[in-house]
Order: C-alpha cells, then sequence, then structure tokens
C-alpha cells in the first residue's frame, strides 16, 4: 500500500440507469475505482468494466457484503465508500480524504445533517428515518464522547488499517452505525464533514424502515453494553 493511494468503492445493484454517470465523476478522485456489485440482474457491471473500473461480486448478502468485500480487494491506503444511485456527490471525495491523509483522523463520515438532504424529510417514512438516526447517533455521541451530527451516511472514508482492524458483521445498512461504533470501541479516531444527500436519480430505495427497525436497535445495543 502506497501512502495517499485513495481507492473508492462504487457500491451498486441494479442501478445500469446510473453507474456510468457515477463512475465517471469519481475516476478524477480516485486512484483506484471498484465497483462491487450485489449480484445484479441488470447491465451495472458490464457498463461499469467498460469505463476501466474494477468490478467484483459480493455474495449477496447486503450491503454489509459489499463492504467487507470492498475492504477485502481494495489496494489503496484509504478507502471511500459511495453509492451508485447519485446521491453523492464525487468532488466532496477530498473533504472526506484531507483529515485521513493529514493524519488528523482514521474515518471520516459524510455529515447529511451539516451539509443538507433532499432524502431525510418530506414524508412519515422519511421523518422516522431520521428521528431514528438522530437517536442513534445521540447514543453514540454519549457513549464514546464525540460529537457526531450522522452516523448513517454511506458516503464516508476510512483507513485502511481501520477498515481491516474493526471485523464487521452487519450485513445491511446497519454496518455503516457498526463501523463508527467498532472504530471508536478500538480507539480509531472518526470525525465528519459536510456532504449534501441528493434524491437518488432511478429507482426505490433499499431501505424499508418497517421492516427493519429491531435490526438497528440490535445492532445499537450490541455495540453500545459490549
Amino acid at each position: 500500500m502506497k501512502p495517499g493511494v485513495v481507492s473508492v468503492a462504487v457500491l451498486a445493484r441494479d442501478e445500469e440507469a446510473t453507474i456510468e454517470e457515477v463512475v465517471r465523476a469519481v475516476l478524477p478522485f480516485a486512484d483506484e475505482t471498484l465497483v462491487v456489485d450485489g449480484n445484479s440482474v441488470d447491465r451495472t457491471r458490464e457498463l461499469a468494466q467498460g469505463l476501466g473500473a474494477k468490478v467484483f461480486l459480493d455474495g449477496g448478502g447486503g450491503k454489509g457484503d459489499g463492504i467487507r468485500k470492498a475492504i477485502e480487494v481494495a489496494s489503496g491506503d484509504v478507502l471511500v465508500f459511495i453509492d451508485a444511485d447519485g446521491s453523492h456527490d464525487p468532488e466532496e471525495i477530498p473533504a472526506l480524504v484531507a483529515p485521513i491523509r493529514a493524519g488528523e483522523a482514521d474515518m471520516v463520515v459524510g455529515s447529511r445533517w451539516t451539509g443538507g438532504s433532499d432524502e431525510l424529510f418530506g414524508d412519515i417514512g422519511k421523518f422516522i428515518r431520521s428521528t431514528g438516526s438522530a437517536i442513534i447517533t445521540l447514543a453514540i455521541n454519549y457513549r464514546w464522547h464525540v460529537k457526531l451530527s450522522d452516523s448513517q451516511n454511506g458516503f464516508r472514508a476510512i483507513s485502511i488499517r481501520a477498515a481491516r482492524a474493526i471485523k464487521l458483521d452487519e450485513d445491511i445498512f446497519t454496518i455503516e452505525q457498526e463501523m463508527i461504533m467498532k472504530c471508536l470501541k478500538q480507539g480509531f479516531r472518526v470525525t465528519e464533514a459536510p456532504t449534501h444527500e441528493y434524491r437518488r436519480q432511478a429507482g426505490d430505495s433499499q431501505i424499508v424502515v418497517w421492516k427493519v427497525w429491531y435490526k438497528y436497535v440490535w445492532c445499537l445495543i450490541r455495540n453500545l453494553v459490549r
């Protein structure tokens, strides 16, 4: 691993409508561009390979499976995670990477609370998501004496040393809060930078809060008390 080398992992499943635009936008900010595909049944992998991205299949277990695959295959010493649906702005990658390169942090989470979001507000489902996110973040802050505003945003950067040390277990989107808690438990420095979340450009969100809320609660409790 070379100092300062940035690997960007685009996490995708059935995102043929946006994958080319996202990969093209990522390329200027990545020394290595990875697309980790959750067993798409459309042309996501084909289109990504056509742009020169390194494409890997995860085990089909959910977003957590894709994140673990990215950690396994990345060759850089800073790893950025970004979604393939166009909701994140690749031009904000340098702001996430800079504190890690400067030796000031081991993980930097993109904060939608300070950077703004087009997805967190507007209906009852989004209200539940934003409220639940705030409660989980508050619990993390009190447990580890930090001042984070967003524990759920998947747009983030982490040193590969920290990523491989924390041994992530979660399979769904709960892996994002697990990543923060395990970093803090092992003494890694976690901070955040403002990033804006845009509305996904195609398809629907894969998070159905009323079906999985208890998994977020159990993941939080399990990591708070361990």
